[in-house]
Parts: C-alpha cells; structure tokens; sequence
C-alpha cells in the first residue's frame, strides 16, 4: 500500500509517500508545495497544480491529512482551512480515501508522547524510515502523518480480517 501523508500549510504544504507492506514502512519521496501568486486563489490553484503533480508521479493507494486545530487567529484558521480543502480534494480527485487525524493523535503515534516538538517528530520519522532526509520539517510532519495513517489502516485491516474469520 502506498500513503501520502498531507501537511496542509497555505505558504508551505508538506507531502510524503511512503510504502507499507506489513509492519514495514519504506520512505518514497517528499517534499513541499510552496504557494505562488498574488491573490488568495491563485495561491490556492498554485497548491492545486502541485499536489496534483505528486499524485501522478507517486500513484499513492489511499492519503492523510491532518486536521486544523483552531488558533487565536480566526483569519488564520479560514485561510488553513482553504489550504487543507486542496489537501483534501486533490486526493480525492484521484479516487483515494482520506484519512485525517488530529496533531496529537499525529505526534503520539509517531513518538509516543501527544505534545512532541518538531525536532522530536523529525527524528523519529527518521528512525523509523531508515535513509529518509525530509525536505523540511512539513515533509517530515506530512511523512509522520503517512506513518500515522499507515498504523491505523493496518488496525483496521487487522480487525476487519478477525471479524470475518
């Protein structure tokens, strides 16, 4: 199975694919969308454009992304939310299933403790996908939500095999 997780982001979109087979996870590819143009929706296109291109050259079978936590910015809130609607279509377009998860459900499975730092997240997702050097710290946030992902698939698929045995 290959994930691509979504670290949604209006300046900065973090994306990484990895490989799941079993209870081994193999690193892909990542990277960032960086937005470009003036306007808001030139902006949100540009993100549109490039994600779409990840998705054709990777051909992931199902995606993540994490879900928007409410900050003090109200404004801020809407423009990631606009950001995280591209994060969301752009997999669909595709066909795929997505999945979303909280930040902390995010860093809990990925490093064991919900309130982790970037760095610890960023170390962790090395450790856990030997020869991967992310692009950024949102190409390592994004790969941690693929990891995050590929956990609970494999749970429900482990369950799911149970139930009809």
């Amino acid at each position: 199975m290959r994930v691509l997780g979504i670290d949604p982001g209006l300046r900065n979109l973090g994306w990484g694919v990895i490989d799941v087979d079993g209870s081994r996870l193999s690193h892909v590819a990542n990277g960032v969308c960086k937005s470009r143009g003036e306007d808001m929706s030139a902006r949100l296109l540009s993100l549109h454009q490039q994600l779409t291109a990840v998705c054709e050259a990777h051909m992931p079978d199902t995606a993540a992304v994490e879900q928007t936590f409410v900050n003090k910015d109200g404004a801020g809130t809407l423009k990631l939310g606009q950001a995280r609607g591209i994060a969301m279509l752009v997999p669909a377009q595709f066909g795929l299933n997505v999945g979303e998860y909280a930040p902390n459900r995010v860093k809990k499975t990925v490093v064991g403790v919900g309130h982790a730092d970037k760095a610890q997240i960023g170390h962790m997702v090395k450790v856990q996908l030997p020869g991967c050097d992310p692009a950024s710290p949102d190409a390592a946030d994004a790969l941690a939500i693929a990891i995050c992902h590929a956990h609970y698939a494999r749970s429900i698929q482990v369950t799911a095999e149970k139930v009809r045995a």
